[in-house]
């Protein structure tokens, strides 16, 4: 087993220079016209070529289970990419264990890893598919069929060892692709969007089986995902990109929690934060306070606390509030439901708030379903303590 180190690791696909200009171009072109007009790419073009990762450091401990989240095109895939050994290292140290692995070619550096698409061999047996890479370390037999065996029984597939892929459902697959990854018993498993081409009741399915097999097998795992979900259930701590760059990095709890920024208080969490933007925030009397759609909310003691000691002067913020902490009230903010989704024991309600749309998840039990259907006035409110403030030109939290 091993840890992984990463050391101010950039990655620069070199592009020609009349690539370059012509993606500058198409850049500033992007910058004069509305967003739904144009549009402005994720990654930086330089003179070198493109950015696909900057400054990138983190250390992964022997054993934890970490998972690089963020949208299509941030990088998380080419920094997997680059730890397997399939992507140079532009700039920057890779470490695993305590040996600088930039130049170890993949094989040398015993680390598997688990594809979206499955790669299994189709006309090989799921056997003589988790027994493939062991055939080419020339181990003895009686060793591989003791290794296959026993990891397919640690993923419960020993009834289907003898089909070939194509007999197989997805989830089987995908169970097949992870076998032939720990049937080598390495030391750090890379996964890189597993689940993705899975229905939504596997998934989950999926999502539980990795979480025991982690519980099995003492290794060091780094997942990729665009899925939040997956992030959150999976990871002990999660990793948030965006545009190459760290956003944060913490447990999911602390990320959910006290997210350090507006993009990734936005993509964690489902459904999705509300923002309320350009909101004054005020002093009265030594006290900080927000104003929302003309209602005067005095912050929470944790607020009250960190601005002070900042001496931060009075400015313009943007106000998160997650769904979940929103609460039917008699007294609060008064809007107009425009989606009422049943979800079982809660309801997902869209509320029209003077031209905002809020979203609001009420659970249902002891709820007045018809006071919650469409064209109905709905009065909410929410706690001060549970609510996130930003700073509208950092766009970073205030605490």
């Amino acid at each position: 087993m091993a840890s992984i180190t990463l050391k101010n690791i950039k990655k620069i696909y070199p592009i020609t220079r009349e690539e370059i200009r012509s993606n500058k171009r198409a850049a500033k072109k992007a910058k004069d016209l509305p967003p739904e007009e144009g549009f402005v790419p994720n990654l930086q073009i330089t003179d070198e070529g493109v950015v696909a990762v900057q400054e990138f450091n983190l250390f992964i401990k022997d054993k934890e289970f970490v998972v690089l989240v963020g949208p299509s095109g941030c990088g998380k895939s080419t920094t997997l990419r680059m730890i397997a050994g399939l992507e140079e290292i532009t700039e920057g140290e890779l470490y695993i264990g305590d040996v600088l692995s930039n130049v170890i070619s993949p094989r040398d550096r015993n680390i598997a890893m688990v594809f979206q698409n499955y790669s299994l061999y189709p006309h090989m047996t799921v056997y003589d598919n988790m027994a493939f890479s062991l055939k080419l370390a020339k181990l003895p037999k009686d060793e591989i069929d003791r290794k296959v065996r026993e990891a397919a029984k640690t993923l419960e597939i020993t009834e289907i060892l003898e089909r070939l892929p194509k007999a197989l459902s997805g989830g089987q697959r995908q169970r097949v692709a992870i076998g032939r990854a720990i049937v080598r018993q390495p030391q750090v498993i890379l996964m890189d969007e597993p689940l993705s081409n899975l229905d939504a009741k596997l998934r989950g399915q999926m999502r539980s089986e990795i979480i025991r097999l982690r519980q099995k097998i003492d290794t060091t795992f780094v997942y990729v995902t665009h899925d939040q979900v997956e992030a959150m259930t999976l990871g002990d701590r999660i990793v948030v990109m965006r545009d190459g760059f760290i956003q944060q990095v913490g447990t999911p709890q602390e990320v959910f929690n006290h997210p350090d920024n507006v993009f990734v208080a936005g993509f964690i969490g489902t459904p999705q934060i509300n923002f309320f933007h350009n909101i004054p925030l005020s002093i009265v009397d030594g006290d900080y306070y927000i104003t929302i759609q003309n209602r005067g909310i005095r912050l929470a003691e944790k607020y009250q606390t960190a601005l002070k000691a900042n001496n931060v002067p009075e400015k313009r913020v943007v106000v998160g509030v997650r769904p979940v902490h929103i609460e039917m009230a008699e007294d609060g903010f008064t809007g107009v439901i425009e989606v009422s989704e049943m979800m079982g024991s809660e309801v997902h309600l869209h509320i029209n708030l003077n031209g905002d749309d809020i979203v609001a998840v009420i659970p249902t039990a002891n709820l007045d379903l018809e006071s919650v259907s469409l064209g109905k006035e709905f009065t909410f409110n929410f706690n001060p303590n549970l609510i996130h403030v930003f700073d509208a030109e950092t766009e970073k939290n205030l605490i």
